[in-house]
């Protein structure tokens, strides 16, 4: 089989050629169909002291079942979060990981869904929400944030607030239910809003904390570190809560299925439509991740084996 691999920080990217992996106990061997690229997995290959695995989102059929793992079966539709070598024409899932997917749902679909949806509606619940609050989403043009912004609207805020690199955007994130959109570099972001959620991190953390009304709730999710003061916080007695979506599915997982159940649902609905930036070959792995490091992404950046 084929899978993309790099061998120093920085890349590049190189297809090379591997033998078929075997699942072992809990895995499901996966015949890749689509394949999610994500911001954390970019900032591996630019970052990682080591050369990584290049994990990542993938959805497509089931063809070999693990010891334990028989809760699927060869022919399953699936999706989720492979942590071994996820950019290939194979990979292995792990059976906690993975999801069913309904046959009104494409691979594609179902890549940018899930996972990314999960992320945005974990990220959501942390913040607490009332129906009628006010919601900012930063990033909210990427492949978690157009899903947040959706779901901020669907679970009732009354004002939903999309921040994003480029004032080119805000057409597609007002496409998407925003009702203001703001870029990172201007003064002032309007009306305070009630809760946050930031997928940038850095500097990011302290514009969405100034954003907030007194008493607002940040949710903090991004992979890009930053820093908070104690006082900016103390000030308006305000509040910062990380989400990491690895703790639910580890520690939580009926909160986890739960979650799943709900964007599918949502999805059916026609409540939750996830958007698909561009669909890449395995080959052209090195365009999709420019793709993201460029932020020119509007949803999901997709690669096909």
């Amino acid at each position: 089989m084929r899978r993309v691999r790099y061998g120093a920080t920085g890349g590049p990217l190189f297809l090379e050629e591997a033998p078929v992996p075997q699942p072992g106990p809990g895995e499901l061997l996966v015949r890749c169909e689509a394949i999610g690229v994500t911001l954390p997995v970019v900032r591996k290959v630019t970052e990682a002291a080591e050369p990584v695995p290049l994990g990542g989102e993938i959805a497509g059929e089931v063809m070999a079942v693990g010891p334990g793992a028989d809760r699927f079966r060869a022919g399953d539709r699936v999706t989720g979060l492979c942590f071994g070598h996820g950019y290939a024409d194979y990979a292995l899932l792990h059976v906690g990981m993975a999801s069913p997917v309904p046959d009104t749902a494409t691979a594609v679909e179902a890549v940018a869904l899930v996972r990314s949806g999960l992320v945005a509606l974990g990220a959501l619940e942390a913040a607490r929400p009332e129906r009628g609050e006010a919601a900012l989403v930063t990033a909210a043009a990427s492949g978690v944030g157009h899903l947040a912004v959706q779901l901020a609207r669907v679970r009732g805020a009354g004002r939903v607030v999309g921040a994003v690199s480029d004032p080119a955007k805000a057409g597609f994130v007002r496409s998407l239910g925003a009702d203001d959109v703001v870029t990172y570099g201007q003064e002032g972001w309007g009306e305070p809003v009630d809760y946050a959620l930031d997928a940038v991190g850095g500097d990011m953390l302290s514009h969405a904390l100034a954003a907030l009304t007194a008493g607002g709730r940040l949710v903090a999710y991004s992979s890009g570190g930053g820093t908070i003061r104690a006082y900016d916080l103390l000030v308006g007695a305000k509040s910062v809560i990380g989400f990491q979506m690895a703790r639910i599915a580890r520690e939580e997982p009926e909160l986890y299925e739960r979650w799943r159940q709900e964007l599918w649902r949502l999805f059916e609905e026609g409540a939750l439509k996830p958007v698909v930036h561009g669909e890449f070959a395995l080959e052209e792995a090195t365009e999709a991740h420019a793709a993201i490091e460029s932020r020119v992404n509007r949803g999901k950046v997709v690669l096909h084996p």
